[in-house]
């Protein structure tokens, strides 16, 4: 009986490492998906800032989607980079 108590008694101890290890993983991992999440943000910004510019410059707003939509490729979802139009 004294035994058990004593491995019960130790088995946090044990464990305990091996949580903080694990705990800080998770947060580096987050950090990093964070980090990414950021970059892609501002590349789907930086495209959509592009299309505007298309859009003023007086071109299609075909052409200025169709390169929307290379600029966005892998980054979000649609033709037009995430975007819903009202129209």
């Amino acid at each position: 009986m004294k035994v058990l108590a004593a491995i019960i008694l130790a088995l946090p101890l044990a464990i305990s490492p091996g949580l903080a290890l694990a705990a800080e993983k998770g947060r580096q991992d987050d950090a990093a998906h964070m980090k990414k999440d950021v970059a892609d943000h501002r590349a789907m910004a930086e495209a959509h800032l592009n299309a505007a510019r298309c859009l003023e410059s007086g071109r299609t707003e075909k052409e200025c989607h169709a390169q929307l939509a290379k600029d966005c490729k892998g980054l979000a979802l649609g033709k037009v980079c995430g975007m819903k139009h009202r129209h």
